[in-house]
């Protein structure tokens, strides 16, 4: 690991507040709840959708590849030094977390381009971004 690496304590600090979002931010997934079936044992159970059934890739192939065999370096190094390892796992989650986040950044600006030039967006590629906005979200709550 570098002098200074990336942890996940770098990527949490709190965000800003947003005068104009509601106090309750939980009412809008309430209400999508409400529209959910539940369960007999009281669970929420999600219509599936074609977003949870082809979920297109976050990351390109090799990128994926390269963060998967770090974590297989990180998970085989546990052995010989469990502290080091999970050092090095908060900082490959971190990692991981910020290239994420850029690639989301990256498609919002791409878009805003397009709005500001006067372009117009097509609903097409509005719902695209929603779609994978709501696939990445899905994951993120999934057990």
């Amino acid at each position: 690991m570098s002098e200074r690496d990336l942890s996940t304590r770098d990527l949490a600090e709190p965000p800003e507040t947003n005068d104009n979002q509601p106090d309750d931010a939980s009412e809008p997934l309430a209400r999508e709840r409400d529209a959910d079936e539940t369960t007999a044992d009281g669970s929420v159970e999600q219509e599936p959708d074609s977003t949870s059934q082809e979920r297109e890739p976050l990351l390109s192939g090799d990128e994926s590849n390269r963060f998967s065999s770090r974590w297989h370096e990180v998970q085989a190094g546990f052995v010989d030094e469990p502290r080091e390892s999970v050092a090095q796992a908060d900082s490959l989650v971190a990692e991981l977390m910020q290239q994420l986040a850029a690639s989301f950044s990256e498609e919002r600006e791409r878009l805003e381009k397009q709005w500001d030039s006067g372009d117009d967006v097509s609903t097409e590629d509005l719902r695209v971004a929603l779609t994978r906005y709501r696939s990445f979200f899905d994951r993120l709550l999934s057990a």
